[in-house]
């Protein structure tokens, strides 16, 4: 089993969405709407309440390493401050939803992509972190195939 970070998507990229009403960093326009599906906000990964949450849409690019192709796409936050989710649990909200894992190695390579399926999301995640080359994860939507979350190995305090 290995120790783990899962996280939303960083404050700063929310915060400047939220103030400029664009992408931070594409500069397109921000869409604020009530919420009418499922989806679930990828700065704290909780789900929104269907008619009455706001949300903001807008462009995120989720590599932050130079080399790996970009994956752009639409990411929902709650239109009001909320917290980003950084922990060794994966949030209950996200359990039900139909996941991907993706392993990604050195310069942003696609090494593998597992669904979790009636699986359960540990072991999926267990197995991706146990290959060497991974350097981090991506959890996808696996209907939608956008960008959730982010996971690092956590590591060690000295």
């Amino acid at each position: 089993m290995h120790r783990y970070r899962i996280q939303g998507i960083p404050e700063s990229i929310a915060t400047a969405a939220r103030a400029t009403m664009r992408s931070p960093q594409y500069g397109h326009p921000a869409h604020v709407e009530v919420a009418t599906g499922y989806g679930l906000c990828r700065l704290c990964l909780q789900t929104f309440t269907m008619g009455t949450d706001e949300r903001l849409l807008f462009t995120y690019q989720p590599f932050t390493d130079s080399d790996a192709l970009p994956a752009p796409g639409p990411v929902f936050i709650h239109r009001e401050l909320c917290g980003r989710h950084d922990a060794a649990v994966l949030p209950d909200a996200l359990r039900p939803l139909p996941l991907v894992v993706e392993g990604y190695g050195a310069g942003g390579a696609l090494l593998v992509q597992r669904r979790v399926g009636n699986a359960s999301f540990e072991p999926v995640l267990d197995e991706v972190l146990g290959r060497p080359a991974t350097h981090y994860v991506h959890l996808r939507n696996a209907e939608a195939g956008c960008f959730i979350a982010r996971i690092d190995r956590d590591r060690p305090s000295d």
